[in-house]
């Protein structure tokens, strides 16, 4: 379990919150002195009581802790657990604390809500429900028409012999059902399969039919379009000419951009997309409030496949909606989960290595990493100069083949070569410091270069955006490079979903360079070879499913810096998020399966 407790002897950090107020909400000061929660937390939780006028200590407490669930990436609290984070604290008596909150101000306010014995900031618990909600609906509503000859025809032309039977399970199941989980590791044909599925439902739904292909980023959009449309050149004639054309977005710009509304959009219950089919690659980085925006947007009779990896590292926001879909849905009625599990196309080495990350096999990783397979390699080391010196080896050359493509002006070159390497690592602040030291060996390595010392935007240099800007048609997540046009004037290319933007660098104003980047932001993309940058075993952000994301980030090949005990740490810990969508899925059908058998 990741604590999350902050620690620091700065008595100016912007986390401690000043504690001379009187009365109940002096309590919170312990909790923040003790680096459980921070100022935001406490400051959120005075007001709101204040507000509510509930003086009681425990629901000040509670709402502070409710608003640090969420900032951790939980949808709700467990107050079974919350005294693990620090058992020396005075936490209130469970039983006790959660009966006086069911009955508190700040519940009957509508700003916190017990259910299920978790409790919520209630505008998580009303999307949480929410999403259950149409969820079975979509599951429990009758099986869609299909034609059965034709699609017994599609699948024996796509599907000619038994080494891919998975996946014309899948297949067969999108095919007949309004919502299918197409879930599974690297390698295991997701987007084949998803290829497949998009030419058998176009055959049957007919030419004119509306689909639509998302993800949550830029560039995980622009990947999926690039695979599928890869994937479909390998199918026959008929069947490939079917997904001529097929253009895949964001989810944000599928929904609709709202100038006047951040959490809202354009599409929604009363707007209904207009699509036969929506498929939405990348789901584990979907948060629970962006699910409950897409399911309400798309019409009870189109069907939606949701295709991830549940696990890798859930959304940055709160909610871990993939994996509670799957384990929801497991073992229910006519579940709508299918989960691929044998690898067809994958390095072997790094799929070995992947597989020992994904179950937390620490002495098979090991053994893997230790084999001298040219696919993976490790400096088993925690000395700085160690990660220096393999760092350079590889992010040098990369960075001066970027700008080498760069500076000649070949813009799609230059956008090539900036898969060919990623440097990952956790910590915000240590990519910034990897960032601006790989761009001092490039001066070092082309003293000549004016450009590197002078200019900001330098030919050459890797961008990555970090904030979605509609009226440029760009996303966070979508990455390019500065390329030197006519004249010798530069201009930034970014990789969208829809083929390159070109735009003046003035333009961008959130980006940021991106020789190295944190492995939450490289969610979505690949690049050919990956170097993974361990922080130390007692960082609180090492977990299994940051260091399984890391890696499944590598085509080609991939190489580990950090010492056995930082490896060994992270697979020792799950990044664990609270949350009650499981147990209403899987309730809810219960109750929907005894309902209809009752009829």
């Amino acid at each position: 379990m990741t604590t999350g407790i902050w620690e620091s002897d700065d008595v100016w950090d912007v986390r401690r919150a000043v504690t001379t107020a009187a009365g109940a909400h002096r309590d919170l000061a312990a909790y923040n002195e003790a680096g459980v929660l921070e100022a935001a937390d406490v400051h959120v939780a005075r007001r709101v009581c204040a507000v509510a006028g509930d003086t009681d200590p425990r629901s000040a407490l509670a709402v502070a802790l409710a608003v640090r669930a969420v900032r951790h990436g939980s949808v709700c609290l467990s107050l079974d657990d919350v005294a693990e984070l620090a058992p020396e604290l005075p936490w209130p008596a469970t039983e006790d604390w959660r009966t006086a909150l069911s009955t508190s101000r700040v519940c009957a306010a509508g700003v916190l809500a017990v259910e299920h014995g978790l409790v919520y900031l209630d505008r998580y618990r009303a999307q949480e429900q929410q999403v259950a909600d149409d969820l079975v609906a979509r599951v429990s509503r009758p099986a869609p028409a299909v034609d059965d000859r034709l699609l017994a025809a599609a699948l024996d032309r796509l599907y000619p012999d038994d080494r891919y039977a998975e996946q014309r399970a899948a297949c067969a199941g999108a095919a007949t059902r309004w919502t299918t989980v197409l879930t599974g590791g690297p390698g295991t044909g997701k987007t084949t399969t998803v290829a497949r599925i998009l030419a058998v439902l176009t055959e049957q739904l007919g030419p004119d039919a509306r689909i639509a292909l998302a993800a949550p980023t830029g560039k995980a959009a622009a990947r999926l379009q690039e695979q599928v449309l890869a994937a479909g050149r390998d199918l026959p004639t008929t069947d490939a000419a079917r997904l001529e054309g097929l253009r895949a977005t964001t989810i944000h710009r599928l929904l609709g951009f709202r100038r006047d509304n951040h959490t809202r959009f354009r599409h929604d219950r009363s707007h209904r997309l207009p699509h036969d089919l929506v498929v939405v690659d990348e789901t584990s980085m979907v948060s629970l409030t962006m699910m409950a925006r897409l399911l309400e947007a798309v019409r009870p009779d189109a069907r939606l496949v949701l295709v991830g990896d549940p696990d890798q590292l859930a959304s940055v926001e709160a909610g871990a909606v993939l994996d509670d879909l799957v384990t929801g849905f497991r073992d229910t009625p006519d579940s709508p989960v299918v989960e691929l599990g044998t690898v067809h196309r994958f390095g072997a080495t790094i799929g070995e290595l992947a597989a020992a990350l994904r179950v937390g096999d620490a002495d098979a990783a090991i053994a893997v990493l230790r084999a001298g397979h040219d696919a993976v390699g490790w400096v088993d080391s925690d000395d700085p100069a160690d990660a220096e010196r393999a760092i350079r080896e590889s992010a040098l050359p990369a960075a001066r083949a970027v700008r080498e493509d760069a500076v000649a002006g070949e813009a799609a070159a230059a956008l090539q070569a900036l898969d060919r390497h990623r440097l990952l690592t956790p910590h915000r602040d240590t990519v910034r410091w990897w960032n601006s030291r790989i761009e001092q060996w490039l001066r070092e390595a082309e003293p000549e270069a004016a450009d590197l010392l002078r200019d900001r935007m330098y030919a050459g240099r890797p961008l990555l955006v970090t904030r979605n800007d509609a009226g440029l048609g760009v996303h966070n997540g979508d990455t390019g490079v500065v390329v030197r046009g006519g004249g010798g004037r530069v201009r930034a290319v970014l990789a969208g979903a829809s083929g390159p933007i070109e735009l003046a660098p003035g333009r961008l104003a959130d980006v940021e360079t991106m020789h190295a980047m944190t492995i939450h932001k490289s969610q979505g993309s690949q690049a050919h070879e990956v170097t993974v940058l361990l922080p130390d075993a007692d960082s609180r952000l090492l977990t299994r499913e940051l260091l399984y994301t890391a890696v499944t980030r590598a085509q080609g090949g991939v190489r580990l810096i950090g010492s056995e005990e930082s490896l060994r740490a992270a697979l020792a810990r799950r990044a664990q998020r609270a949350s009650g969508l499981q147990r209403r899925l899987a309730g809810s059908l219960d109750s929907a399966e005894t309902t209809r058998t009752r009829r």
